[in-house]
């Protein structure tokens, strides 16, 4: 039997030149280590195995930081007890620790909202060729503002579709369709991980929305605007005629501001080269080879999933030739073809398509106007908006009447042909045939504007 010590004696006992310890009770000890703070020591035996615990608090006879003598006695009692029953208590805090926090995991899990998931997918679950920019801009203005809040377990169609209709009702039918696809991937995705899968019990909530039966009837997401003869010497006649009125203006405030040179100058390369106005507004000086009249455009700025993009040279025109002469003139002393205003990255890939929207303003749905950004009709040339990628659309299409093959024209506009064996073994790049065609498209476009392109020049220095 251990000798059952009393308080005072515990506190007789002084440190010596090295720890030891004493029992004061059955498995119950006092630890005295050399700088005089005594600690509780349990020693028990589960399935024949000695284990000793030390108790959390010192020895003391006061305070919350201290163990009084009773209380360890209390504490070595019940842990003696779960020894007899073959329990380790060490063991049974730590499941009680696992499980309290399993029990707070669960909770906060269980309270994940969209927005939650929104981020997570963000991250690790999509990687698109614009930095998911897109994806962003789209989610924070359309989707998180209705749904961010919303936990996933309580996600119902009800609340897509109430989403997706007050998109549609502000006119804006692409973003809701667009916006649609976006979200049931991101669904799709957590329904095939922890914890999204278990939130998701009752199904993906996406999966019974059908956004066809949202959107106006007739509605196509597919454009097919291009535009006609009339309407490329229309545009030709109002970017010479507001650049000279502007010129001319002894008073400009009050005088519509032109539309940038550069971004005349991208336009008509738009339209001769078919290229897509992203790439364009990317284009470093070192890209154009004046000799070689070639453009290249690295696959990093085209489009297209990771892995998959391809590089593109593009067979520069007498016209598109003389598009980038024109802007050498302007920008010639940047790294960029189309600089930032601090000339030390290229300009923002979508300010050419603001500009020219922002002169069609009776085709947008506008509630307020923007600050410092033009808006007019002045660039309305029918009864139909036009964009930057329509004239792609157009020049490919013009090519397509010029007799050029079709492969080809899709090989101009840096498209995928032929099957997968093909691209294997099939090498040729067709360049003799891409330069015949983007010749022909830039004659054509010279003849349709009925003008020397020079005299398009002139125009854009005098202003």
């Amino acid at each position: 039997m251990a000798k059952l010590f009393t308080v005072k004696e515990i506190e007789s006992r002084k440190p010596g030149d090295k720890p030891y310890k004493f029992s004061v009770d059955r498995g119950l000890y006092i630890r005295v280590p050399i700088n005089g703070i005594k600690t509780w020591l349990v020693r028990y035996v589960v399935g024949g195995r000695q284990i000793d615990y030390a108790l959390p608090r010192p020895y003391g006879v006061g305070g919350d930081g201290f163990m009084s003598l009773a209380d360890a006695k209390a504490h070595n009692a019940e842990i003696q007890a779960l020894a007899r029953e073959g329990i380790d208590y060490q063991t049974q805090q730590a499941e009680l620790r696992q499980a309290k926090a399993d029990s707070v995991e669960k909770k906060k899990t269980d309270a994940s909202t969209f927005n939650d998931l929104y981020l997570l997918w963000l991250r690790d679950g999509v990687s698109r060729s614009d930095c998911n920019n897109y994806i962003k801009q789209s989610f924070t203005k359309h989707a998180i503002p209705v749904l961010g809040d919303i936990e996933i377990r309580k996600l119902t169609e009800h609340h897509l579709r109430a989403a997706y209709r007050a998109i549609v009702e502000s006119g804006k039918v692409a973003t809701a369709v667009e916006l649609s696809k976006d979200i049931g991937q991101m669904l799709r995705w957590a329904e095939k991980r922890k914890p999204w899968r278990a939130l998701l019990i009752d199904g993906n909530p996406s999966e019974l929305v059908e956004i066809k039966k949202l959107v106006p009837k007739g509605y196509t997401k597919e454009r097919k605007r291009q535009l006609s003869i009339e309407e490329i010497q229309k545009l030709k006649s109002v970017f010479l005629n507001t650049t000279q009125l502007y010129a001319d203006a002894p008073r400009k405030y009050g005088t519509e501001r032109p539309l940038k040179k550069e971004v005349q100058i991208a336009m008509w390369l738009c339209l001769s080269t078919i290229c897509r106005i992203g790439e364009l507004l990317m284009t470093e000086w070192k890209h154009i080879n004046f000799k070689e009249r070639t453009w290249f455009i690295p696959a990093a700025n085209t489009k297209g999933e990771q892995g998959a993009k391809a590089d593109q040279i593009v067979y520069l025109s007498d016209f598109a030739l003389d598009q980038f002469k024109q802007l050498q003139e302007l920008s010639g002393h940047t790294l960029w073809a189309f600089p930032a205003k601090d000339e030390k990255k290229h300009v923002c890939v979508k300010s050419a398509s603001k500009q020219i929207g922002d002169r069609q303003v009776q085709f947008k749905n506008r509630t307020k106007q923007f600050k410092s950004r033009v808006e007019s009709d002045s660039l309305v040339l029918g009864s139909e908006e036009w964009t930057p990628h329509d004239l792609r659309r157009t020049g490919a299409t013009m090519m397509q009447k010029l007799k050029i093959h079709r492969d080809v024209i899709n090989l101009c506009q840096n498209h995928v042909i032929g099957t997968k064996v093909d691209r294997v073994y099939l090498l040729d790049e067709y360049a003799d045939e891409k330069r015949k065609a983007w010749r022909k498209l830039g004659d054509r476009i010279e003849a349709i504007l009925g003008v020397d392109n020079l005299l398009i020049g002139q125009f854009v220095k005098a202003a």
